[in-house]
């Protein structure tokens, strides 16, 4: 009987053993996939630190890299928080498509609704799927530096003459979707800030993800620096908020792709607002424009995916709508990047295969290069399967 009991533990251990040495396996396979592809990039561009969030199949792996700042020792942990730069966007739309699935808002709105001012003004007549897929008009870039209040945004916006037709071409601005916060939050009845940290933030489980970094969390907020090596973080700027202004870690990031895939259990409601943003409203060539996600078919080449990343799509570009908006489908290539003067971040996942990455570095480096470690990732992901 002693023998039987030995024989049984024995065989306990060994299966404990196996099962354990193959996730070990599986997590040392994906540190080395990722170690090839960011490390090349962090030495070449002087990166002091970055974080790599994984998912496959629902299962989340965090690496990490370097430290929070060159003059520090401490290394970037899963409590390292980076400046997002407009990845940011995605959240602003993520918050509207579910003020309309509960009946706040349409996307098929115009900004007059809310906004009684703009009646009888260009901006007055612009939907609110124009907001959320860069295709009002056109914008600048950035809101112009000398506005600096709410009266003055009003002002701004009451003047503003529009350089296209609405919905016939995309002009890549901060101002558009900027405004979508704005109007999203008056439709909820409360400030947009309170609207993201006190609802949508812990209604996806995200516990550091902030607009406003609170004190206490202040000593895990990355050091970030500009491409000529100075240190910068984000000054907080009229609709900064809606359009570039969050702060997150891997660990949350990757939680929220994985909710973009619907890989995680939420709110029925909330689901289906995520799920919406990926509806597809424009044609641009070789990418579709969703509420701010932007979209490939899938397989997508490497080539594609850093053109269509690249400072190019800055500039004003002919679209065709689709009419109707495609609905959600999984054979698909989405994707974000994220920049301020000292952060560089990008986000993908593939819903086909169940897998997707977030990074994110305390320094700007070049959208080619982050997207080229995507797609090398997710590749050996892939094929290794």
């Amino acid at each position: 009987m002693k023998r039987d009991w030995i024989g049984i533990l024995s065989a306990a251990l060994v299966a404990t053993c196996i099962s354990t040495n193959g996730f070990a396996a599986d997590e040392l396979k994906l540190k080395a996939i990722s170690d090839s592809a960011i490390k090349p990039a962090m030495d070449k561009y002087g990166i002091p630190g970055m974080a790599v969030a994984i998912t496959v199949d629902g299962e989340d792996h965090i690496f990490n890299y370097g430290t929070v700042s060159k003059d520090t020792d401490k290394p970037v942990t899963a409590a390292t928080m980076f400046e997002l730069g407009s990845i940011s966007k995605t959240f602003t739309v993520t918050l509207t498509s579910y003020a309309e699935v509960t009946g706040r808002l349409s996307l098929s709105d115009k900004a007059s609704k809310y906004l009684p001012s703009m009646k009888g003004k260009p901006f007055g007549d612009v939907t609110l799927m124009n907001l959320g897929t860069h295709t009002a008009g056109g914008f600048p870039l950035q809101v112009p530096d000398d506005v600096k209040t709410e009266k003055q945004l009003i002002d701004y916006f009451e003047a503003w003459r529009p350089s296209h037709e609405a919905g016939t071409h995309r002009t890549y601005a901060n101002p558009g979707i900027g405004m979508l916060g704005y109007i999203t939050a008056k439709s909820m009845g409360d400030g947009f800030v309170a609207l993201m940290e006190g609802k949508l933030f812990p209604s996806l489980g995200l516990k550091s993800t902030f607009i406003d970094v609170p004190k206490s969390r202040m000593a895990d907020y990355a050091q970030g620096y500009k491409r000529s090596g100075e240190p910068a973080r984000m000054t907080p700027a009229i609709l900064s908020s809606e359009a570039y202004g969050v702060k997150s870690t891997a660990s949350d990031m990757i939680r929220f792709i994985d909710a973009n895939m619907g890989l995680i259990e939420l709110n029925e409601k909330l689901q289906q607002a995520i799920t919406n943003t990926h509806r597809e409203y424009f044609d641009v060539g070789a990418m579709t424009q969703d509420l701010i996600w932007e979209q490939y078919s899938y397989p997508a080449t490497l080539t594609t995916l850093m053109e269509n990343n690249s400072s190019a799509m800055l500039k004003t570009i002919p679209v065709k709508q689709l009419t109707p908006a495609m609905e959600p489908r999984d054979d698909v290539w989405i994707n974000k990047t994220g920049s301020t003067n000292g952060f560089g971040a990008y986000v993908a996942f593939i819903p086909k295969e169940r897998v997707g990455i977030v990074i994110l570095a305390n320094k700007n480096y070049p959208n080619e290069d982050r997207v080229s470690a995507a797609y090398q990732i997710l590749t050996d992901i892939t094929s290794a399967r």
